[in-house]
């Protein structure tokens, strides 16, 4: 046992310390003393009086006792205390002077967070001195802002009364990081239906660790969609999630055609005529819940403009119906796959076009490849140059990441219309981004480049077209998304917010909002006017890797690599669902069917998978499929599913991964990643990657 220091030499100590500017020493020293009684010894009569060790004994106590608890309170609710109480435990330890106790207490807990908040511990690790707290960003985001939880009223009065009756345990420390350090909100069961003895006796199942929605801070690992870390209001900035209208003069084009092809082609019986389908489903007008028009500008329509509208008509009425679940069965979707052979892994990502006539394919090897699905030669508008079966684009100086073609559909030939001139409603352009940090626009007639857009400072990991057209988006490892117009080489607005790499981007429907997905797990949904963050989603617990907008513009679909896809309530800001049944690796895709009911995604795990959007209800059957590598055969969602992965395994043992019942059917490739799914505007889904032995 160590020798006691006499009170009267650590008191000239801690004078000559003082004096002689030994700050840090001194303030440890004194610590030492508060704790000890005139002879030396220690003060043990509480834990608070146990310096740093108090921090630690007060959340260990907390954690068995939410342990011990009822599941419907421990699982949904009760656990989500013990990252903050950690958190701003050990923030306080090392802002103490406790630096061997604060290593110690880190050590001693992180592993219980290590799934959900990787990257906040990481973060965390090396801060060891009080100086430290002072200067990590992380540590000022949690000090400078109340953690916000919502809790059933039963719990949060449990929870109180516990720790008041072991005050001297440990329980009073635990006490002032709520009271100091977080914003718990009490809600009742019958005022909240998500904290209904149902909802959370069904949270109580689940396995994984998710955040919930409104949990956190604001603007940071949050599950809140409002992104200003310091207000202390829920109200969300309001949307215009309505499609953009029409301008006068092409709406009135729009109905002249349809009305002339009515005559030409009237419609069978029992089939809406193509005004009455217009009128019905595709006409947009001014409305309070739209977009202005002139808050989106766009050029003057044109010719091409009216005939892609009229087509969208066309086949909006004559596609197949996708109906919800009959019965418990889904609807039948079918899918064409189109598979690369040879390609060495040379084959970084993939783009169908509108018209399903063309497809490419950005390369590793700094080129893009484009080739005909019909099989067809590729034609060029200059003179004297021969078809090619397909077109090398040259022009970046490192590998393609994202290739996206304009807005497209396939319209009538000459002959089917009976006009001597048929508008072309093809696409026009291809553009591509690339790790040399640039964004290129290519002529798909002349195939040549004819803009060079410049602007990030990283290399641009994706790109889309905005759905009308003329503006478009990209997403870079500089944190950033911006927006850019065709016809001018200087970005319109940029996107900052993000605390690590934009992997994915999408539109809204009307162009108003764009969406962005990032390595920092969180969703942004930003306004394009103001280039404003009106909407945070976060949830994901691993890097978002696809976004996809419905149709109807008021569900948001986001993929991660764990496999998981979510889907968003955009009005407010809610959390809907989530689907699993992908295996890890990444979801890659995103499309929504016409009626905005089914999902269809794709991925790393060599599967393209189904989803049906309504809520499941008592869908019998959580089916098993092979997470890696597919046998080529259909798996059906429900019981079906669990026969099919029986079947599978048969042949190759792989890994198992289960699947919610929002699934309808799964179809396996023979190992092939599944870069690209795209629902046609007649409701058939297109895929598409590259087979890798």
């Amino acid at each position: 046992m160590p020798e006691l220091m006499d009170p009267r030499l650590r008191k000239q100590v801690i004078e000559y310390l003082s004096k002689k500017g030994y700050n840090r020493t001194e303030a440890m020293l004194r610590n030492e003393s508060a704790t000890q009684d005139a002879e030396g010894r220690p003060l043990t009569s509480r834990v608070e009086d146990n310096g740093g060790s108090k921090y630690g004994k007060g959340l260990e106590l907390t954690r068995v006792w939410i342990e011990g608890n009822l599941d419907i309170y421990k699982k949904p609710e009760l656990r989500r205390l013990l990252w903050p109480l950690f958190v701003y435990s050990f923030l306080n330890v090392v802002s103490e002077f406790y630096i061997q106790e604060a290593g110690n207490f880190f050590n001693a807990f992180k592993g219980y967070f290590e799934d959900e908040h990787q990257d906040d511990l990481r973060r965390l690790q090396p801060i060891a001195l009080p100086e430290h707290v002072t200067d990590s960003e992380i540590a000022k985001i949690y000090r400078g802002n109340k953690y916000r939880l919502s809790l059933s009223s039963v719990a949060f009065f449990n929870l109180i009364q516990f720790l008041e009756s072991n005050d001297k345990l440990g329980g009073s420390v635990m006490v002032m990081i709520l009271q100091t350090h977080m914003n718990i909100v009490t809600v009742e069961r019958a005022a909240d239906e998500s904290r209904s003895l149902a909802r959370m006796l069904g949270r109580a199942k689940e396995a994984e660790k998710f955040p919930a929605e409104d949990e956190g801070i604001p603007g940071h690992n949050a599950g809140s969609a409002n992104t200003d870390r310091h207000t202390t209001s829920n109200i969300l900035t309001r949307l215009k999630l309505g499609p953009l209208p029409m301008e006068q003069e092409m709406l009135e084009d729009v109905q002249a055609e349809l009305e002339e092809e009515d005559i030409k082609n009237p419609p069978v019986e029992g089939q809406s005529s193509l005004v009455q389908e217009f009128e019905r489903h595709i006409k947009r007008e001014d409305s309070e819940d739209a977009p202005a028009r002139t808050d989106i500008p766009l050029p003057p329509s044109k010719v091409r403009d009216v005939a892609l509208e009229v087509q969208k008509v066309k086949e909006n009425r004559d596609r197949f119906k996708i109906e919800g679940r009959t019965g418990g069965v889904g609807p039948a979707v079918s899918v064409v796959m189109f598979t690369f052979h040879n390609t060495y892994e040379g084959i970084n990502c993939i783009d169908v076009s509108g018209d399903n006539l063309l497809i490419a394919a950005g390369m590793a090897d700094h080129y893009i490849q484009v080739w005909s699905l019909k099989g067809d030669a590729l034609e060029s508008a200059f003179p004297n140059v021969p078809p090619e079966a397909s077109r090398k684009l040259i022009g970046h100086s490192g590998p393609v990441y994202g290739v996206s073609f304009s807005p497209g559909i396939a319209g009538p030939t000459q002959a089917s219309s009976g006009y001597s001139q048929v508008p072309s409603t093809n696409p026009q352009y291809l553009l591509s981004c690339s790790m040399d940090k640039t964004i290129r626009l290519w002529d798909l007639e002349m195939w040549t480049c004819l803009v060079v857009y410049k602007g990030h400072d990283g290399p641009v990991w994706d790109i889309q077209w905005g759905p009308h057209g003329h503006y478009f988006l990209t997403g870079s490892r500089d944190r950033t998304a911006r927006l850019w117009s065709q016809d001018q080489i200087v970005y319109l607005r940029l996107f900052a917010g993000h605390e690590q790499d934009v992997d994915c981007v999408a539109f809204h429907p009307n162009s108003a909002y764009v969406f962005t997905g990032s390595s920092d797990k969180n969703v942004r949904m930003w306004q394009v006017t103001n280039g404003v963050a009106v909407r945070l989603f976060t949830g994901h617990t691993g890097n978002v890797t696809s976004l996809a907008c419905s149709l109807s513009g008021k569900i948001l679909a986001s993929a991660d690599d764990q496999g998981t896809i979510i889907l968003w309530d955009l009005g407010p800001g809610k959390l809907l669902k989530r689907m699993r049944g992908h295996g890890r690796g990444g979801i890659w895709s995103l499309s929504w069917s016409a009626e905005s009911s089914v999902i269809v995604s794709g991925g790393m795990d060599g599967t393209v998978r189904v989803w049906d959007v309504a809520e499941p209800g008592n869908i019998a059957g959580q089916g098993k499929v092979i997470g890696e590598g597919g046998t080529g055969t259909k798996i059906d969602g429900g019981a079906s599913a669990v026969q099919g992965s029986a079947a599978a395994g048969s042949k190759k043992k792989g890994k198992e991964t289960v699947v919610t019942p929002d699934q309808i059917s799964a179809f396996p490739t023979k190992k092939s990643p599944v870069y690209k799914v795209r629902f046609t505007r007649m409701n058939l889904v297109v895929a598409s990657g590259a087979y890798t032995p």
